[in-house]
């Protein structure tokens, strides 16, 4: 059974390991691990922007909107559940006009936001720093 719950501080921790995972961190435009330290004075500003998808009463994911922008993150154990999508889904319920942005390369994410009815509609482009 899969419950959307307003972020709490209990789970800010969970929120920064997902987000640290090495199974999870290649899918975000931002690469640097995220200290202890930094992610409390950031949920601190921005907590009540994320929601999470418990699982059996789990924590299994984490979505925010930022800026209009969605961030998510399904916990690998839970990964072709249907949590990204159902976090998704009920995101876009609470944030209407949240829009995502994909890595090119981040596949999974572009077919999750595909399968939740998004459009793709611009390419980012950056001038590559080497």
């Amino acid at each position: 059974i899969m419950e959307f719950v307003r972020n709490e501080k209990k789970y800010w921790e969970f929120i920064r390991l997902l987000r640290n995972d090495d199974r999870v961190k290649s899918g975000f435009i931002q690469q640097e691990a995220i200290e202890r330290d930094q992610h409390e004075e950031y949920m601190s500003k921005n907590g009540d922007k994320f929601y999470l998808c418990l699982v059996y009463g789990e924590p299994a994911g984490y979505v925010g909107v930022i800026e209009d922008d969605i961030r998510v993150a399904t916990h690998p154990d839970y990964q072709k559940m249907g949590v990204g999508l159902f976090m998704i889904k009920q995101v876009t319920k609470v944030f209407p006009g949240a829009i995502a942005k994909v890595k090119l390369e981040n596949e999974a994410s572009v077919k999750l936001f595909e399968r939740a009815g998004f459009k793709k509609r611009y390419y980012l482009m950056e001038k590559d720093a080497s």
